[in-house]
């Protein structure tokens, strides 16, 4: 057998694979040994030329994220955010198999992994044939993968019925793997893509509604009618408490910052309080330590929450807007209230001193900052059945069109 060398003619490459040929085809990772995918007798014959285990399932090549839903059920919101980030591109994503594509591909089981290449031939190809492609790497198993068409030749020349020749591969690397079948989210192979990028993505893309307002306003009460909505709840306040327990780094900088304040490695939270509330430098000061430990903490559970397959977040923090924490919410809730009713439900909660109660609220953000910077404000002036109508009602419909 002769292998013809396809360098412009792509029609021909699609005439061969549509008569279950196998042509090498390139992509920005490595070059593929590319069949129909709907060819059970050609997709064999790949296994069998490449001396593949037959329990280990090939990926598809598609042309873009619409292929999702021809070959794939029960489909992720992460599966279609990470196919409109980094499609074309290295990224391969395994869904459940809605049984389209023979059994010998998924190599019996449930799942396919879905890529779209970023190669301009490779692309050219797919438009044309309107079918997916088979098309694991096209060395011999355990082999170094091939980055140009030459390489392909020195395992398949003779072998294989044509090579598309793209020119070199840019990565070099395979594509990364990531399963979305079941939760929680698995990498299953870190290739060209990094996870990190990957992670970042998939939190980026969650419906994350920012809580903000005054001590005393009421965040914590539209934080909790959030999660019994199904949100994931994360209070700044009590992320901030347990760092002081937990991250020894924060305390040594805010006991650098105010002297005295520490004492056997624990912070005196009234003594801290009586400098910061009485001017805005101090609690600046205080802000830029601890603004950075509880901003890696909040990112690292809405990464792992994204990664388990959560959707819907809401963060509740005085000080949203200002620690730049507001620039990640999808939409930004403000809460305020009179002072007066504030005061009363500081002292009440806490039992602090009305003085210190009224200190620490002068030092904090005027009802007019949360109505320039929010996009939504509650007022939470009345009871508490009427303010959580107001949260639910408001919650509901943020999340529903999220």
């Amino acid at each position: 057998m002769k292998t013809e060398i396809i360098k412009k003619n792509i029609s021909k490459a699609a005439r061969l694979i549509k008569s279950g040929k196998i042509t090498a085809v390139p992509t920005e990772t490595v070059y593929g040994l590319a069949c129909s995918a709907m060819d059970a007798g050609a997709v064999a014959r790949v296994y069998a030329l490449k001396g593949r285990p037959p329990e280990k399932p090939l990926s598809l090549l598609v042309p873009g994220p619409e292929a999702l839903e021809k070959y794939c059920m029960d489909i992720p919101k992460a599966a279609y955010t990470l196919a409109e980030k980094f499609w074309p591109g290295p990224l391969t994503i395994v869904l459940k198999s809605s049984g389209v594509v023979p059994d010998v591909v998924t190599a019996g089981g449930d799942t396919v992994g879905l890529r779209c290449p970023k190669h301009d031939l490779t692309l050219k190809l797919l438009a044309e044939i309107s079918l997916p492609l088979a098309a694991p790497s096209a060395n011999l198993s355990g082999q170094k993968p091939p980055a140009t068409a030459g390489e392909v030749l020195e395992y398949f020349g003779g072998k294989i019925d044509g090579v598309i020749d793209g020119g070199r591969c840019e990565a070099g690397a395979e594509s990364t793997i990531i399963d979305l079948s079941r939760s929680p989210y698995r990498i299953l192979r870190e290739g060209a893509l990094s996870s990190d990028e990957i992670i970042r993505a998939v939190t980026g893309a969650m419906n994350i509604i920012g809580l903000t307002g005054g001590s005393g306003t009421g965040k914590t009460t539209a934080l909790k009618v959030s999660e019994s909505l199904g949100a994931l709840a994360i209070d700044c306040d009590d992320v901030y408490h347990e760092l002081l327990e937990s991250n020894q780094d924060m305390v040594f900088e805010i006991s650098s910052q105010f002297k005295g304040v520490v004492t056997d490695g624990v912070l005196r939270r009234k003594d801290l309080g009586q400098i910061v509330f009485r001017g805005r430098e101090a609690l600046e000061r205080l802000n830029s330590v601890t603004h950075k430990y509880i901003r890696a903490e909040v990112d690292k559970r809405l990464s792992c929450y994204a990664m388990e397959g959560g959707e819907t977040a809401a963060v509740a923090a005085i000080a949203l807007i200002e620690s730049g924490r507001a620039e990640k919410c999808s939409t930004v809730v403000g809460i305020t209230a009179s002072p007066e009713v504030r005061l009363l439900r500081i002292t009440e909660r806490e039992s602090l001193l009305r003085e210190y109660a009224r200190m620490r609220i002068d030092a904090q953000k005027t009802d007019e900052f949360f109505r320039e910077n929010c996009d939504f404000i509650i007022e939470n002036n009345g009871s508490i059945g009427e303010f959580r109508d107001k949260c639910g009602k408001l919650f509901e419909e943020l999340m529903n069109n999220g």
